[in-house]
């Protein structure tokens, strides 16, 4: 080779490392920047209270208890809802109607909603619960998360089945197995971790949602746990307190981003250990 032409594409590719490198300085600056005010701020109002007691009038102390289970009660909603749907429909695009026409419609279908704003997702649900019901409620803001969730269990349960090789089911149906059973046993089990997978990053992608709640389940001041009414969360309280000109609204609406942050972090590093699992088996 020659060794003009040796060293030059070493020096190109040298400047291409360092460019990257710098570019992945810059954006890694950025993001140990946020989270560090996030940390420095929130992690000043962290106490017993927070998770103690509800949500404060201006001037009074208080926490964020009933903001925080609001959340878990919304999230749990919206997975019971969205998940077996979800399944369900992955597993016959995947298994049933792998080459149909109406499959190819809704996978791009499914592709849409992955992308979807989510505040026209509260829009439309809205519409659809909100207005029919006459009353905000906490079983409108569980259907919009479920509609965020499904898109995202749809794909991963479809790409998972997809993965499983069609030796297995041959197998299965080799013993006379029928084919719900080979669905079953055979290719649930094989891609069980990814499914998995899917759904935690589904929760980690609603636990932080506000809009879609603004227009469905509203909030609530106070502790309720009633379905059919107005139901507190944390994304709202926090998207609430940060916007009042009050220095201990601020103070908590620092401590419930800090809370969801690692909340959603937390999720996001078991779904990948997890799909690491899934993915040496």
């Amino acid at each position: 080779m020659n060794a003009a032409l040796y060293h030059r594409r070493r020096r190109r590719s040298r400047i291409v490392m360092v460019l990257s490198v710098a570019a992945t300085a810059f954006g890694a600056l950025w993001l140990v920047l946020i989270l560090g005010t996030l940390v420095w701020n929130g992690a000043a109002g962290l106490s017993l209270a927070v998770f103690a007691e509800n949500t404060p009038p201006p001037g009074s102390a208080g926490g964020l208890a009933n903001a925080i289970v609001g959340s878990v009660i919304l999230t749990i909603f919206g997975i019971v809802i969205g998940t077996p749907i979800g399944i369900l429909a992955g597993t016959w695009m995947a298994e049933y109607g792998r080459y149909s026409p109406l499959s190819t419609v809704i996978r791009f279908v499914n592709d849409i909603l992955l992308s979807a704003p989510s505040i026209v997702i509260g829009l439309f649900v809205y519409e659809i619960l909100v207005v029919s019901m006459g009353h905000f409620s906490a079983w409108a803001g569980g259907a919009a998360l479920a509609m965020l969730v499904i898109p995202v269990v749809v794909r991963t349960t479809e790409d998972m089945l997809l993965l499983v090789p069609n030796t297995l089911r041959e197998a299965g149906a080799a013993i006379g197995a029928p084919r719900w059973k080979i669905i079953a046993s055979v290719g649930y089990r094989a891609a069980r971790s990814g499914i998995l997978t899917g759904i935690l990053l589904a929760v980690a992608r609603i636990t932080g949602e506000t809009a879609p709640l603004l227009f469905t389940a509203l909030n609530n001041q106070f502790w309720s746990l009633d379905p059919n009414q107005p139901m507190a969360s944390l994304p709202v309280t926090i998207f609430q307190f940060a916007l009042s000109p009050y220095a201990d609204w601020q103070q908590l609406a620092w401590t419930g981003a800090l809370i969801v942050t690692f909340a959603v972090l937390t999720l996001n590093i078991v779904a990948r250990v997890l799909s690491n699992l899934g993915g040496s088996k």
